[in-house]
């Protein structure tokens, strides 16, 4: 699905009948590439654009006639991989743990309770990001969605100066918007693929994901809704990764569990369907002082159960000292 050129939704003008109005709708609703609109169901097209069902048939026809969907071998999908990144931590330790770091067309999810170093890691990437691909960086922009007010352009212009990069340029290239609730949340996401063309974003993270979702919808008689727009919005996350060859980064909390007498008494929140949705899962927890340590506990391709211990400075993330 990736490419490295992705094509304009324009290239639609004229085909199967489609008009210029059509074209500014698709638009205006955020869809400005083809590839964008393939990977979008069709009742979320319609909803989102506002064109009749007909035209939102021709309009998926046309955008999949642009671009290849049929089946492939897994020897393709391999070579496809292959387009996929890493993006440094800044942690030698935590990127061997991760593969060789953030990959992008995935999503990760970072778990722990309160002040296991979820934002700080986030905040990590969000510098590191801008780095030259030499030193292990995306050479790109990033979009950072702020649901519970932990984001510190304070500690980014820090860790800047830490990896030696210009502090005033890595803050401008840090597109941030505040979630104030779960719809706010929600539509950021929806309206943020003309972001990430416009400015080059090869990171979105969403820190945290659930925290509105588990504040508004409270009860098991609203569960079934809550997990159904957190299901909807994981997703647009993920096509957003693959479509753009982007990394995404999510962090969510831990709930108590009293049943468990002699397991983890912490589990991760957002259920069964934040745990299919994420690539990778990675739960950090606190140790002694400024030391904390990751574990993988769920991924298709990294090996469960490693750890890796690092530490927070004032420089960021870095590799715990030896012994």
């Amino acid at each position: 699905m990736f490419r490295s050129e992705l094509q304009p939704v324009d290239v639609l003008k004229g085909v199967n009948g489609l008009g210029g109005s059509t074209i500014n709708r698709l638009k205006k609703a955020g869809f400005h590439t083809v590839e964008s609109i393939v990977v979008t169901p069709l009742r979320e097209l319609i909803q989102k654009s506002g064109i009749g069902d007909d035209t939102a048939e021709r309009v998926l026809d046309a955008a999949r006639s642009l671009v290849s969907v049929d089946f492939i071998t897994a020897k393709e999908l391999y070579e496809q991989r292959k387009n996929a990144m890493k993006l440094t931590t800044g942690c030698k330790a935590l990127d061997e743990l991760l593969g060789g770091g953030v990959e992008t067309q995935a999503i990760i999810e970072l778990i722990g309770e309160y002040g296991a170093g979820k934002s700080q890691i986030c905040m990590m990437l969000s510098a590191t990001c801008q780095l030259p691909k030499e030193r292990g960086g995306l050479e790109g922009s990033v979009l950072f969605i702020d649901t519970e007010g932990t984001f510190s352009p304070k500690r980014v212009y820090a860790m800047a100066q830490g990896l030696g990069l210009d502090p005033e340029q890595v803050l401008n290239n840090i597109i941030y918007a505040r979630a104030y609730n779960s719809d706010h949340q929600i539509l950021i996401v929806d309206n943020c693929s003309r972001v990430v063309e416009e400015h080059g974003v090869k990171l979105i993270v969403v820190d945290s994901v659930v925290s509105h979702f588990r504040g508004e919808y409270v009860g098991r008689e609203n569960l079934a809704e809550r997990q159904q727009k957190l299901n909807m919005h994981l997703h647009k996350l993920l096509r957003l990764a693959e479509v753009y060859n982007l990394a995404v980064v999510v962090t969510n909390q831990v709930l108590a569990n009293p049943q468990a007498f002699f397991s983890d008494p912490n589990r991760p929140a957002g259920g069964n369907v934040l745990a299919h949705a994420s690539t990778h899962r990675v739960l950090l927890r606190k140790k002694k002082g400024n030391l904390r340590q990751a574990t993988v506990i769920d991924s298709p391709s990294l090996p469960s159960d490693r750890t890796a211990v690092f530490m927070i400075t004032s420089r960021g993330i870095e590799d715990a000292p030896e012994g």
